[in-house]
C-alpha cells in the first residue's frame, strides 16, 4: 500500500492527538476532524465536521485513503460510528480503523462492550478493508482523577484486582502503523500494557514520579456512583459502574504482545506513564 491520506476522527482527543504526530512521522499526510474551529490541530489540514451531521462528515472522508474511527462518549455512539462506517465506504475510502475496547462481546453485561461489539460487526459485513483495536483501560484516564491525586488519594470500586492498562500513546503508535502497512485486513488486535497493574500499584508508582505520598481507597459501587451522581449522565455512570466491575472479577487482567509485534517497541509501562505525566499530578 502506498502511503495514504488520513482522516483522523477525534483529532483533538486522548488518542487522536497523538495518533496526528505519529502519523505524520510517517511521512503521512493527515486531514484533522474537529468539531471546533476554534481548537485546530497544528500543522495539518483541518475540517470541521460532527458525527451527527452526516453532509460534513462525508465532505471529511472526501479523497481520504484511510480514515481512523473514534467517537466521543455518547449514548448513541454505536449508531455514529456505523454511519461513519457506511459513508466511509461511501466516499471510496480504502481502510478503516475501529477503535473498539478490551474484551468487546455482544453479550456482555457491560453496555460499552455491547455497543463496540454491535459496530464490530456491522464493519465486517462491509466490504470495506478494516482493522479493529481494541484497548484495555486507558492509563491517562488518571488525569480525570487528577483533583484528588493532587490532594493525595484517588478512589474507584475495583479492590485489589488488575488490568493491564495501556498508555493512549501506545494505541496511536498503533494505529499508525496499522493504517500505513499491509496485513491487517479484517484483524483485531487487543492491545493492553506490558503487564497488569493493581490501583495500590497505580498509586505507589504515582507516588515515586511525584514524590508526593498517594493513596487509593477502595469504593463500593453505591459511593462511587453518589460521589458522580450530578457529574456524568446516568447512562454514562452506570456504564462506568459496569466497566469497574468488569475490572473488579479480574476480566481485563489479560496481556497482550500487540503492541510490540506491531510497533517494533514494547508498550510503555506504568511507571513510564507516571514519569511522563507527573506534573499534572502535582498541584500548582
Amino acid at each position: 500500500m502506498n502511503t495514504p491520506t488520513v482522516l483522523v476522527t477525534g483529532a483533538t482527543g486522548t488518542v487522536g492527538s497523538a495518533l496526528v504526530p505519529a502519523l505524520q512521522a510517517r511521512g503521512v499526510t493527515v486531514r484533522a476532524m474537529i468539531r471546533n474551529p476554534d481548537r485546530p490541530v497544528p500543522g495539518v489540514e483541518n475540517v470541521v465536521a460532527d458525527l451527527r451531521e452526516p453532509e460534513s462528515v462525508a465532505a471529511a472522508l472526501r479523497g481520504m485513503d484511510a480514515a481512523f474511527l473514534n467517537s466521543p462518549s455518547t449514548e448513541d455512539a454505536a449508531e455514529l460510528q456505523i454511519r461513519f462506517a457506511e459513508l466511509a465506504r461511501n466516499a471510496g475510502v480504502h481502510r478503516l480503523v475501529l477503535l473498539s475496547q478490551y474484551a468487546a462481546r455482544a453479550d456482555s453485561p457491560v453496555r460499552f462492550l455491547r455497543w463496540h461489539a454491535e459496530v464490530e460487526a456491522y464493519v465486517r459485513g462491509l466490504d470495506l478493508d478494516h482493522t479493529v483495536l481494541r484497548p484495555n483501560l486507558y492509563l491517562q484516564a488518571l488525569l480525570g482523577l487528577a483533583g484528588t491525586i493532587t490532594q493525595g488519594w484517588f478512589a474507584a470500586p475495583i479492590g485489589g484486582a488488575a488490568v493491564s492498562a495501556i498508555d493512549t500513546r501506545d494505541i496511536a503508535d498503533v494505529a499508525a502503523a496499522v493504517l500505513t502497512s499491509t496485513g491487517h485486513t479484517g484483524h483485531t488486535y487487543t492491545l493492553t500494557g506490558p503487564r497488569a497493574v493493581t490501583h495500590e500499584q497505580i498509586a505507589h508508582a504515582l507516588s515515586t514520579a511525584t514524590g508526593k505520598d498517594i493513596t487509593f481507597h477502595d469504593a463500593s459501587a453505591d459511593r462511587f456512583t453518589a460521589a458522580l451522581t450530578g457529574v456524568l449522565p446516568s447512562w454514562q455512570l452506570e456504564g462506568l459502574v459496569e466497566d469497574y466491575a468488569h475490572y473488579a472479577r479480574g476480566e481485563a487482567a489479560g496481556v497482550s504482545a500487540s503492541v510490540a509485534d506491531l510497533t517494533g517497541h514494547p508498550a510503555r509501562d506504568l511507571t513510564d506513564f507516571a514519569r511522563d505525566y507527573a506534573t499534572a499530578f502535582t498541584a500548582a
